[in-house]
Protein backbone atom coordinates (compact mmCIF):
# COMPACT_ATOMS: atom_id res chain seq x y z
CA UNK A 1 0.00 0.00 0.00
CA UNK A 2 1.80 3.51 -0.73
CA UNK A 3 2.56 5.99 1.77
CA UNK A 4 -0.32 8.21 1.91
CA UNK A 5 1.75 11.25 3.74
CA UNK A 6 4.46 10.80 0.37
CA UNK A 7 1.96 10.63 -2.19
CA UNK A 8 0.48 13.55 -0.93
CA UNK A 9 3.51 16.06 -1.31
CA UNK A 10 4.15 14.63 -4.92
CA UNK A 11 0.70 15.74 -5.71
CA UNK A 12 0.70 18.79 -4.07
CA UNK A 13 0.88 22.21 -6.40
CA UNK A 14 0.69 25.89 -6.05
CA UNK A 15 -2.28 27.07 -7.72
CA UNK A 16 -2.88 30.62 -8.18
CA UNK A 17 -5.90 30.74 -9.52
CA UNK A 18 -9.80 29.12 -7.51
CA UNK A 19 -13.39 28.32 -8.32
CA UNK A 20 -15.87 29.87 -6.15
CA UNK A 21 -16.65 27.36 -4.13
CA UNK A 22 -16.36 27.90 -0.08
CA UNK A 23 -14.00 25.57 1.72
CA UNK A 24 -16.37 23.73 4.86
CA UNK A 25 -15.22 25.03 8.40
CA UNK A 26 -14.10 21.48 9.54
CA UNK A 27 -11.80 20.94 6.36
CA UNK A 28 -10.04 24.16 7.56
CA UNK A 29 -9.83 23.73 10.80
CA UNK A 30 -8.10 20.46 10.20
CA UNK A 31 -5.58 22.52 7.71
CA UNK A 32 -5.48 24.60 10.66
CA UNK A 33 -4.42 21.85 13.23
CA UNK A 34 -2.26 20.45 11.23
CA UNK A 35 -0.35 23.63 10.70
CA UNK A 36 -0.49 24.33 14.58
CA UNK A 37 0.97 20.50 14.49
CA UNK A 38 4.13 21.66 13.26
CA UNK A 39 7.83 21.32 15.40
CA UNK A 40 8.86 24.52 16.74
CA UNK A 41 11.94 26.05 18.70
CA UNK A 42 11.70 25.45 22.46
CA UNK A 43 8.10 24.47 21.32
CA UNK A 44 7.16 28.48 21.89
CA UNK A 45 4.73 27.61 18.99
CA UNK A 46 5.36 31.68 17.87
CA UNK A 47 2.94 31.82 14.99
CA UNK A 48 -0.39 32.89 14.43
CA UNK A 49 -2.95 32.39 11.96
CA UNK A 50 -5.10 35.35 10.61
CA UNK A 51 -7.81 33.87 8.72
CA UNK A 52 -9.37 36.47 5.99
CA UNK A 53 -12.55 35.94 4.05
CA UNK A 54 -15.36 37.82 2.32
CA UNK A 55 -15.17 42.12 2.21
CA UNK A 56 -11.68 41.71 4.01
CA UNK A 57 -10.06 39.49 1.64
CA UNK A 58 -11.19 42.12 -0.83
CA UNK A 59 -9.59 44.70 0.35
CA UNK A 60 -6.50 42.64 1.05
CA UNK A 61 -6.54 41.95 -2.96
CA UNK A 62 -6.88 45.83 -3.47
CA UNK A 63 -4.35 46.52 -0.94
CA UNK A 64 -1.52 44.43 -2.73
CA UNK A 65 -2.89 45.47 -6.37
CA UNK A 66 -2.80 49.39 -5.07
CA UNK A 67 0.94 48.68 -3.99
CA UNK A 68 1.77 47.12 -6.76
CA UNK A 69 2.24 50.20 -8.93
CA UNK A 70 4.74 51.64 -6.96
CA UNK A 71 7.58 48.82 -7.84
CA UNK A 72 9.64 48.34 -11.00
CA UNK A 73 7.96 45.95 -13.58
CA UNK A 74 9.27 42.61 -12.44
CA UNK A 75 8.26 43.22 -8.97
CA UNK A 76 4.90 44.71 -10.01
CA UNK A 77 3.44 41.73 -12.48
CA UNK A 78 4.21 39.86 -9.20
CA UNK A 79 2.41 41.62 -6.33
CA UNK A 80 -0.62 41.91 -9.08
CA UNK A 81 -0.77 38.13 -9.53
CA UNK A 82 -0.96 38.00 -5.69
CA UNK A 83 -3.41 40.01 -5.77
CA UNK A 84 -5.25 38.12 -8.30
CA UNK A 85 -4.54 35.28 -6.22
CA UNK A 86 -5.83 36.19 -3.11
CA UNK A 87 -9.24 37.97 -4.90
CA UNK A 88 -10.13 34.38 -6.42
CA UNK A 89 -9.69 32.24 -3.37
CA UNK A 90 -12.28 32.05 -1.03
CA UNK A 91 -9.98 32.91 1.88
CA UNK A 92 -6.51 33.36 2.58
CA UNK A 93 -4.61 32.49 5.97
CA UNK A 94 -2.12 35.32 6.81
CA UNK A 95 1.00 33.39 9.34
CA UNK A 96 2.77 35.58 11.58
CA UNK A 97 5.77 34.99 14.07
CA UNK A 98 4.98 36.55 16.73
CA UNK A 99 8.29 37.26 18.42
CA UNK A 100 7.49 35.01 21.77
CA UNK A 101 10.67 33.01 20.76
CA UNK A 102 12.79 36.17 20.69
CA UNK A 103 11.60 37.06 23.64
CA UNK A 104 12.42 33.70 25.11
CA UNK A 105 15.81 34.07 24.05
CA UNK A 106 16.48 36.88 25.92
CA UNK A 107 15.06 35.83 29.40
CA UNK A 108 17.91 32.40 28.36
CA UNK A 109 20.67 34.90 27.75
CA UNK A 110 21.54 38.38 26.16
CA UNK A 111 20.49 38.61 22.92
CA UNK A 112 23.04 40.70 20.57
CA UNK A 113 24.49 40.38 17.48
CA UNK A 114 24.12 36.38 16.68
CA UNK A 115 22.12 35.45 19.54
CA UNK A 116 19.63 37.65 18.40
CA UNK A 117 19.64 36.11 14.79
CA UNK A 118 19.63 32.94 16.16
CA UNK A 119 16.48 33.07 18.04
CA UNK A 120 15.25 35.03 14.97
CA UNK A 121 16.07 32.38 12.44
CA UNK A 122 14.73 29.65 14.59
CA UNK A 123 11.16 31.12 14.93
CA UNK A 124 11.15 31.59 11.03
CA UNK A 125 12.26 28.20 10.39
CA UNK A 126 9.26 26.99 13.15
CA UNK A 127 6.89 28.96 10.85
CA UNK A 128 7.95 27.70 7.94
CA UNK A 129 7.36 24.54 9.08
CA UNK A 130 3.79 25.30 10.18
CA UNK A 131 3.54 26.73 6.52
CA UNK A 132 4.35 23.62 4.94
CA UNK A 133 2.13 21.37 7.26
CA UNK A 134 -0.87 23.69 6.26
CA UNK A 135 0.23 23.82 2.63
CA UNK A 136 0.09 19.25 2.82
CA UNK A 137 -2.86 19.51 4.73
CA UNK A 138 -5.05 21.68 2.85
CA UNK A 139 -4.05 18.99 -0.78
CA UNK A 140 -4.41 16.53 1.36
CA UNK A 141 -7.84 16.89 1.77
CA UNK A 142 -8.03 18.15 -1.76
CA UNK A 143 -7.76 21.73 -1.22
CA UNK A 144 -5.41 23.89 -3.49
CA UNK A 145 -3.00 26.63 -2.27
CA UNK A 146 -0.12 28.93 -3.12
CA UNK A 147 2.80 30.56 -0.60
CA UNK A 148 2.99 33.86 -1.63
CA UNK A 149 5.98 34.93 -0.18
CA UNK A 150 6.53 38.17 -2.99
CA UNK A 151 3.79 39.88 -0.34
CA UNK A 152 7.29 40.73 1.94
CA UNK A 153 7.66 43.42 -0.20
CA UNK A 154 4.77 45.15 1.42
CA UNK A 155 5.18 43.56 4.90
CA UNK A 156 4.44 46.18 6.88
CA UNK A 157 1.09 47.07 5.46
CA UNK A 158 0.08 43.76 5.27
CA UNK A 159 0.86 42.84 9.07
CA UNK A 160 -1.14 46.19 9.86
CA UNK A 161 -3.77 44.57 7.84
CA UNK A 162 -3.65 41.43 9.22
CA UNK A 163 -4.11 43.37 13.23
CA UNK A 164 -0.29 42.17 13.77
CA UNK A 165 1.94 45.14 13.09
CA UNK A 166 4.04 44.09 15.93
CA UNK A 167 4.79 40.39 14.53
CA UNK A 168 7.05 39.79 11.61
CA UNK A 169 5.66 38.93 8.51
CA UNK A 170 6.04 34.57 7.19
CA UNK A 171 3.17 34.15 4.70
CA UNK A 172 0.09 34.83 3.01
CA UNK A 173 -1.76 31.63 1.83
CA UNK A 174 -4.50 31.63 -0.35
CA UNK A 175 -6.30 28.56 -0.24
CA UNK A 176 -9.38 27.10 -2.60
CA UNK A 177 -10.51 24.71 -4.78
CA UNK A 178 -8.17 24.85 -8.20
CA UNK A 179 -9.71 25.99 -11.26
CA UNK A 180 -8.15 23.74 -13.51
CA UNK A 181 -6.30 20.19 -13.21
CA UNK A 182 -3.01 21.52 -12.44
CA UNK A 183 0.66 19.61 -14.75
CA UNK A 184 3.05 18.64 -12.72
CA UNK A 185 6.68 21.29 -12.77
CA UNK A 186 9.54 19.70 -14.18
CA UNK A 187 11.85 19.03 -10.82
CA UNK A 188 15.79 18.87 -10.58
CA UNK A 189 17.16 15.46 -10.31
CA UNK A 190 17.48 14.23 -6.60
CA UNK A 191 21.05 13.23 -7.81
CA UNK A 192 22.20 17.04 -8.64
CA UNK A 193 20.85 18.16 -5.48
CA UNK A 194 22.39 15.37 -2.63
CA UNK A 195 25.46 14.93 -1.36
CA UNK A 196 26.59 12.09 0.82
CA UNK A 197 29.28 12.62 3.30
Amino acid sequence: MPNLVLKTIEKRRSVRTFIDREIPPDDLLQVLQAANQAPSAHNRQSWRFVVVSGARKQELAALVSRRAGGFARSASALLRMAARSIASAPLVIGVVNTGELMQHGTDLMSLDGDAADFFRTMEIQSSAAAVENLLVAAASLGISSVWLGVLYLIKNEVLEFLEEPGGEFMAVVPVGYSDKEQRTPAKKLLEARVKFL
